[in-house]
């Protein structure tokens, strides 16, 4: 799991699509909010990446499940990134 967890975390699709994630949450949040759009795009993207894209060493669930944790991780370090250039430019 560890190793799984690991690879999705380099994984540079993975990567762009939380970022992408990112910059439409902070241009809509006045509408749709920031925490709901953002739990439902990391589950997106999860169960998107792991159906579209399976391993054969590990089952849908092991993807998913590791799909969300490494989404979580990359979430915060976007979000912490975002936070940091949002408060550069003021």
């Amino acid at each position: 799991m560890t190793d799984l967890v690991l690879s999705q975390l380099t994984d540079l699709f993975r990567i762009g699509l939380i970022v992408a994630l990112v910059v439409t949450m902070r241009r809509t949040a006045a509408v749709t909010g920031r925490v709901i759009p953002l739990v439902l795009g990391v589950v997106f993207v999860a169960v998107m990446l792991a159906a579209t894209m399976p391993s054969a060493s590990s089952s849908s669930v092991d993807a998913i499940l590791a799909g969300l944790v490494s989404n979580s991780i990359i979430l915060a370090l976007v979000l912490a990134c975002a936070e940091l250039i949002a408060r550069l430019r003021r």
